[in-house]
């Protein structure tokens, strides 16, 4: 994928070059997006994690939708509704937003449980049920979530069963000052450019979805070695009994987190140009697929210490070979 005439590297280009100091949450959500997983990105407000997924939006397939998520959203928002018409006397559905193919579900804390699992089940089973009929959601189907990290009020935690369906989970902080200059002259510029021409103007052709399955199937090619595979398992089993980090741990990551980093490390060395993966590609990956899936005990939350943090010590103290 080395190659920039590659669809995937023209992306990668496109959505980089209107971005400053991001191209990890890029190459990340490039990674849900080759093997159908779904992103969370928790940061401060103003840090661009809107305009990311509207940039990526911009050049895939199918249409994307937004949800911005409030305390009295209701699930037929977010899934779509019966419409009753009095002169044939029948009901006809009227999708949601979720019926999209990449869809952006910003502050995704704000909104009330329900509404929450009726998310749950599109995004486990790429399905929608309404009035007992079940609908396919599009293919591709992706979703992207933020959340701010800072406010608490009128917001409703994530529960374990959800937070273990994002494939990723990004943390973001604020730039340095070099990176916030930076920024200054690309919105400044930006700005001028809306002014001259009020019609967007985004670089680079679309890629189609033939494109995308194309590069879906290649990275499922990737080979991992059997030595891989095993460093890949003694990561996960670090937090489970017995494990490096069990004693700080109180709910350990699931196989769904095995099979969850094997994926994206697969994706992550298609990327890098190579056809098999490498113990850097699971060291660099494991914070983002595994701190999010394991839950510190309370002695590990009294002492400061969080999933981000177990999982370092994991990567220090278990060896690739």
């Amino acid at each position: 994928m080395d190659d920039i005439c590659h669809p995937i590297a023209r992306l990668e280009a496109d959505v980089s070059a209107g971005l400053i100091g991001h191209r990890d949450m890029v190459e990340r959500l490039l990674i849900a997006l080759l093997v159908g997983g779904h992103v969370l990105i928790e940061g401060p407000p103003g840090v661009a994690k809107t305009r990311t997924v509207k940039l990526l939006a911009a050049h895939l397939p199918g249409s994307h939708g937004r949800i911005q998520c409030t305390p009295d959203l209701l699930p037929a928002d977010l899934t779509g509704t019966q419409v009753f018409h009095s002169e044939t006397g029948s009901f006809d559905f009227i999708p949601g937003p979720v019926f999209h193919a990449l869809v952006l579900v910003d502050e995704i804390n704000r909104a009330p449980p329900k509404v929450q699992s009726a998310l749950l089940e599109a995004m486990a089973e790429r399905q929608v049920t309404t009035s007992g009929i079940t609908r396919p959601l599009p293919d591709p189907f992706m979703v992207v979530a933020t959340q701010n990290p800072i406010e608490h009020e009128g917001t409703f935690p994530l529960p374990e069963a959800q937070m273990d369906r994002f494939l990723l989970h990004l943390a973001l902080g604020l730039p340095e000052a070099e990176q916030e200059r930076a920024i200054l002259d690309l919105v400044e510029a930006e700005d001028i450019a809306v002014q001259a021409s009020p019609v967007p103007d985004y670089p680079g052709p679309q890629m189609s979805a033939e494109e995308l399955r194309t590069a879906q199937a290649e990275v499922a090619r990737v080979h991992l070695a059997p030595a891989l595979k095993d460093f890949i398992v003694r990561l996960v089993m670090a937090s489970r009994s017995g494990g490096a980090v069990a004693e700080w741990v109180e709910h350990p990551v699931s196989p769904r987190g095995t099979l969850a980093l094997a994926a994206s490390v697969r994706a992550r060395a298609w990327l890098k140009g190579r056809d098999f993966g490498l113990p850097e590609d699971a060291q660099a990956l494991a914070p983002d697929v595994l701190a999010h899936r394991l839950i510190p005990s309370w002695a590990a939350v009294s002492e400061g210490r969080t999933g981000r943090s177990l999982v370092a010590d994991v990567l220090r103290l278990v060896e690739p070979w």
